[in-house]
């Protein structure tokens, strides 16, 4: 995956997010839960776009640990809104399917860069 292809995935990730925090219903815990699902999937792609942007391996790893962080943290808000009630799982999957994808990549990417940094 590119770096603009992966721009963009998670700039999805957080619309997607956004799309299914306003359909929340009005409620104390969606109200919680929806705004931490929504700085968390946002940063996803702001973090990236950090990684973009660093200065070396050390620099890339360390932010590429921040977007992972924050992908599986989504992951986590949203099973919270499905355990609650406040979300059924079938409207949760996709975004949760996305949310493991999108860690999984973080963490083959630093892993990738762990390795290659060792060798030099």
């Amino acid at each position: 995956m590119t770096e603009s292809q992966m721009k963009e995935r998670t700039k999805r990730f957080a619309l997607l997010c956004l799309s299914m925090v306003d359909q929340l219903p009005r409620n104390r815990a969606s109200e919680v839960y929806g705004k931490q699902l929504l700085r968390s999937s946002s940063s996803v792609g702001a973090n990236y776009r950090a990684v973009c942007r660093s200065r070396s391996d050390p620099d890339m790893i360390s932010k590429l640990s921040i977007v992972e962080e924050e992908a599986d943290e989504s992951a986590y808000w949203v099973e919270l809104l499905v355990a609650s009630g406040n979300i059924d799982e079938e409207n949760a999957s996709p975004i949760l399917k996305e949310a493991n994808e999108i860690t999984a990549i973080a963490v083959a990417s630093r892993l990738t860069l762990r390795r290659k940094a060792r060798k030099t």
